[in-house]
């Protein structure tokens, strides 16, 4: 199939076009992409947009998010949880939020090939990354923030360690890029895949009613093959909804897109492309006239909760469907055995 057919193919699910206008439009002049026109920014979220951005094509929107996220890191390497009006208004400092710059970046780059870039965002990336690694275990788990008065929470969580994973496997796919290598990475690297596979129950138990803590240990490949088939086929009567797609909590009829289009992701990423296209497609007409898709509903009611346009839900919808159809050069980000042979997961 020729990539134009593809991308037709792509297009009879949804125009690409809209979401990704959508998520330009609400950017600020300073970088600064909210969640809703009103609404917080949390680094993390705005990341995601930026991915969802580059999918879409809009590469100086998303360069220029890039921006805001350097001139807002804190000199420990960290970001606040999140800003009101280029304000921080939560002052936690979060690891898993300081390090997701990382998979955005190195996103960015298997989109662009833009050396450049690459070098300038070096040294943020690196500062995000240390600043995680510093709240890292003996054991392998990492810590997920510092109050705003600085004092470390013990408690690591699952969703938040997974994201980390993955931005640190691709903070160390950055160095091999820039020729810049850093072994304590690595180090660290193998520490944390240990503790989730071998550990998992050292992982703060009380938020496995979230939808996250299921799927994103797969997601970002920190699971063995048998690992990843196990741990989805043991949750998914416990969280999906079928022909719906995905509660974002356990014991609530709150289906999310955001969450739906993650376990897609995951699916795929798994080798599982059949069961993916499936789930997709349950949240095809979930959607405003303008093409923009709802953050969640629920069911069976079907009343759309909340009702404003979210930037990261149709962020991660664009993810997932280029993932699906290989729309760009970012499309394998997530997928397990395009990391299969680098030199730190020997």
């Amino acid at each position: 199939m020729t990539q134009k057919n593809i991308k037709a193919q792509a297009s009879s699910f949804l125009n690409i076009d809209l979401p990704a206008q959508f998520i330009a439009d609400l950017q600020k002049k300073s970088g600064n992409i909210p969640w809703h026109k009103k609404g917080k920014t949390d680094p993390w979220d705005l990341v995601e947009s930026a991915m969802g951005l580059n999918i879409g094509g809009f590469f100086k929107e998303a360069e220029l998010a890039f921006k805001w996220m350097v001139k807002k890191q804190n000199q420990d390497g960290s970001w606040f949880s999140s800003y009101i009006n280029e304000k921080p208004k939560d002052k936690t400092r979060e690891t898993n939020m300081s390090c997701y710059i990382a998979t955005g970046v190195f996103h960015s780059w298997l989109i662009k090939k833009d050396r450049k870039f690459l070098e300038k965002m070096w040294e943020p990336v690196k500062k995000g990354i240390n600043f995680a690694l510093s709240l890292q275990t003996k054991r392998g788990e990492i810590y997920w923030a510092k109050s705003p008065e600085k004092k470390v929470d013990p408690m690591a969580l699952l969703t938040g360690c997974s994201s980390i994973y993955m931005s640190l496997k691709c903070a160390i796919a950055i160095g091999f890029v820039l020729k810049k290598r850093i072994k304590h990475w690595e180090t660290a690297f193998k520490k944390l895949e240990k503790s989730i596979q071998d550990n998992i129950h050292i992982y703060n138990i009380s938020k496995s009613r979230f939808s996250m803590y299921w799927f994103y240990p797969v997601l970002v490949g920190a699971l063995t093959y048998d690992g990843c088939n196990k741990r989805i086929e043991k949750y998914w009567k416990k969280y999906v909804i079928e022909g719906q797609g995905v509660r974002c909590v356990s014991d609530r009829p709150w289906i999310t897109i955001a969450e739906t289009s993650e376990l897609v992701m995951a699916l795929f990423a798994m080798g599982n492309e059949k069961l993916a296209k499936i789930v997709f497609s349950w949240i095809q007409d979930r959607i405003y006239e303008d093409g923009t898709f709802w953050c969640g509903y629920t069911f069976p009611d079907m009343t759309i909760w909340p009702e404003e346009k979210i930037s990261w839900t149709n962020g991660v919808v664009l993810m997932a469907c280029d993932m699906l159809y290989n729309l760009t050069s970012g499309s394998r980000l997530f997928c397990h055995n395009a990391w299969d042979g680098f030199i730190f997961k020997g």
